[in-house]
């Protein structure tokens, strides 16, 4: 799977560029603030409809502007599909594969598969469970369609409940039909759960290795799922907390609330692991991501790596480059210096400014 071109019109700092890739490793490097990650938060967009950065549409539209637009030509299975994405302020985007608009950006994931590598990841193994969660609805609304829509309608289901728990505080005769969202937001929340389970067991397994291989053996990392409650014993815990979800006014049960840990050599890394230890971690969780989407969908992802690099020590670039051989990548950086001390491969340069490919 390769992302062979991608058109920017008056998105974020670009007016309008067009970048071609090559299928091996492409650089986009320049001085900061010239719009180097939003070339990178494009391709993300076309791939999964949203930003990496969780920004609005309105955001990523150039300032003075009622509207943005892009559009990518990925391969996949060695059929070439266009898709187009338009965006404009107020409205929800219009999308376009092939020149046919679907209905729903649930239709377009899949189509690309990508791993966006920044230094932000560093959050999901420091910061609050949203990001850990936040991680795990990425991955896979991509690699499946099942937990997309269980998600989809999962959050809906959560908002009504929620509406409807702070409605009974004026009106307590309304309780008496919490019990039809009750069973909803238990039948696609049980299946989240299921889903969320087996998917941190592989990333666990693989992780193991892959930290093993990083840290020269120094190191075992455990990766546990925290559910909030188990599917079974989702049911019984919302009815449980009913008076006290009335009181407060939202939903205190469910995956809503769940959460991973890492662990390297039984101590959780979150809070006793090293700035180095964190960066080792997300970068063998950022491996095993890779490996289970080509295990699932037969074909290598796209690799989007947002100045990794300077963060990572020589070891730790010669492993990250050393594993992503034979994937598209897509890098920013700010000089190319560290390629040519390296001795690695680039196919293809980008110089970038201010939200334009400097052709010398």
């Amino acid at each position: 799977m390769i992302i062979k071109s991608i058109e920017l019109c008056n998105f974020r700092n670009y007016e309008r560029e067009e970048f071609h890739f090559h299928e091996g490793t492409n650089v986009l490097y320049g001085d900061n603030a010239q719009g180097k990650t939003n070339v990178l938060e494009a391709i993300f967009v076309g791939g999964t409809t949203k930003s990496h950065k969780g920004s609005k549409d309105s955001d990523m539209i150039m300032k003075g502007r009622e509207e943005a637009h892009l559009r990518y030509f990925v391969e996949k299975n060695e059929c070439t599909y266009k898709v187009e994405i338009h965006m404009r302020k107020g409205r929800t985007k219009g999308i376009a594969i092939d020149g046919l608009p679907i209905g729903s950006s649930k239709e377009l994931m899949g189509l690309c598969n990508i791993i966006f590598f920044s230094p932000e990841d560093l959050g999901i193994i420091k910061d609050g469970p949203e990001q850990r969660r936040r991680f795990m609805d990425m991955e896979l609304c991509q690699i499946n369609k099942a937990y997309l829509y269980y998600l989809t309608q999962y959050k809906k289901i959560l908002k009504q409940r929620n509406a409807l728990l702070k409605q009974i505080k004026q009106k307590p005769d309304l309780k008496e039909t919490l019990e039809i969202w009750d069973n909803q937001l238990v039948e696609n929340g049980s299946k989240l759960i299921e889903i969320r389970e087996q998917f941190v067991e592989e990333v666990a397994d693989i992780m193991k290795e892959k930290h093993r291989n990083l840290t020269g053996g120094q190191e075992d990392i455990e990766v546990k799922y925290k559910p909030n409650c188990t599917a079974k014993d989702f049911s019984r815990q919302l009815f449980m907390e009913g008076d006290r979800d009335v009181l407060l006014g939202t939903t205190t049960v469910g995956p809503h609330r769940d959460d991973i840990q890492f662990f390297i050599n039984g101590q959780e890394v979150k809070v006793y692991g090293s700035q180095g230890q964190k960066r080792t971690a997300a970068l063998s969780l950022k491996m095993a991501e890779i490996e289970i989407v080509e295990k699932i969908i037969g074909e290598k992802p796209i690799l989007l790596l947002d100045d990794v690099l300077s963060e990572l020590d020589r070891s730790r670039q010669n492993y990250l480059l050393e594993n992503i051989k034979g994937i598209q990548t897509i890098i920013t950086c700010t000089g190319l210096e560290e390629f040519v001390t390296n001795g690695i491969n680039i196919n293809q340069t980008f110089e970038i400014v201010n939200g334009k490919i400097n052709d010398h």
